[in-house]
């Protein structure tokens, strides 16, 4: 047994972050390294039309599962559509990319990298941003905005 206590976060406390000041992603680190693991998970959350810039993780795969809207899904030379409910894994070393197809909608993905090799240190150390409450009513309906 370790003796480390649990860790609780909470969402409404999480910031969110822009890798660079420019980015249409926005990045919540929700457990990683500074959590006491070597799996990092995030919310990631695209403007409509956004995307990040093509990218590859040497030593990790990285999963994304799709909450909320549609996406194109770049990997080395094949493409793939994202939509609600899609999981999406792609393998270490790939370069990849997602641009949000919406010019609405958001996207909204839980991205998940085993040895995330300092991923989100770069996340937490770009630019803070805020999370809305329409942005964390993706993942708990509670935390919504009343229409």
């Amino acid at each position: 047994m370790s003796g480390a206590a649990p860790i609780v976060r909470k969402l409404t406390d999480i910031p969110g972050y822009l890798i660079s000041p420019t980015d249409t992603v926005r990045l919540a680190e929700l457990a990683g390294p500074s959590h006491g693991t070597s799996t990092s998970v995030f919310l990631e959350i695209w403007e409509p039309g956004g995307a990040q810039p093509l990218n590859s993780h040497e030593d990790s795969a990285e999963i994304f599962i799709v909450l909320a809207g549609h996406a194109e899904a770049h990997s080395d030379d094949d493409m793939v559509p994202l939509s609600p409910g899609d999981v999406l894994i792609l393998q270490p070393g790939s370069e990849h990319r997602i641009i949000n197809t919406s010019a609405t909608e958001r996207l909204t993905t839980i991205t998940i990298m085993a040895n995330d090799g300092g991923f989100a240190q770069l996340v937490t150390d770009g630019t803070p941003v805020p999370l809305t409450a329409a942005d964390l009513g993706v993942l708990v309906p509670s935390l919504a905005p009343v229409a």
